[in-house]
């Protein structure tokens, strides 16, 4: 809990000095963020790939381990449109689109907005940071409450990048594969749900 309070806490901290201006425009305009997650990724992929054991794991590891993102696309898609029923002016659709983002709040708030308008784009935009910041969070009491698929099933499309290292602190290192898998899976599903559900 201590790590995702300090994940946090930093993001806060990001979006404070965004909003004060008192970072340099090139700081802001830039592709740093990009770069950062294109490091972390290196730096998983290389405890990956030194990893043993997680080899030995993949020789053991059950073919319906990969029904997990298919489970998450399915609970989500359910979930939205059950939400949308105690939701005045957004449809079953639009809160099925705001869903299917996954996590993955850049790139599913632009097409919805896109399709949509602005309004129901930053209601995606902030959904999907909640549950970026849900998975986060609420990681260990998830792993306690129903064991080590429902913090990768929270994480949704964020997965492969900014929930794993919470996720392989959590559920331990043997599930680095299983998250990244998924995120992947979830992250490639998230252009082509949400434009075809936008379209309705």
């Amino acid at each position: 809990m201590k790590g995702a309070l300090t994940i946090i806490a930093f993001f806060v901290l990001g979006v404070m000095l965004g909003w004060s201006g008192a970072l340099p425009l090139w700081l802001s305009e830039s592709d740093l963020t990009l770069y950062a997650l294109f490091f972390l990724l290196f730096c998983v992929g290389v405890s990956v790939g030194a990893d043993d054991t997680l080899r030995r794991t993949l020789a053991r590891m059950q073919p319906k381990i990969l029904l997990i993102p298919l489970a998450t696309i399915v609970g989500t898609l359910l979930g939205s449109f059950a939400i949308s029923f105690a939701l005045d002016h957004v449809s079953a659709t639009e809160s099925m689109a705001i869903g299917s983002g996954f996590g993955y709040y850049s790139l599913s708030s632009i097409f919805i907005t896109q399709y949509k308008g602005a309004e129901l784009g930053t209601i995606a935009l902030v959904s999907n940071v909640f549950r970026e910041i849900f998975a986060l969070l609420m990681a260990p009491l998830l792993y306690a409450a129903f064991g080590k698929l429902a913090p990768i099933a929270a994480g949704g499309a964020t997965t492969m990048d900014t929930t794993l290292p919470v996720i392989s602190r959590v559920c331990g290192r043997d599930w680095i594969f299983v998250a990244m898998l998924h995120g992947f899976v979830v992250d490639l599903s998230v252009p082509f749900l949400v434009t075809f559900l936008c379209r309705f």
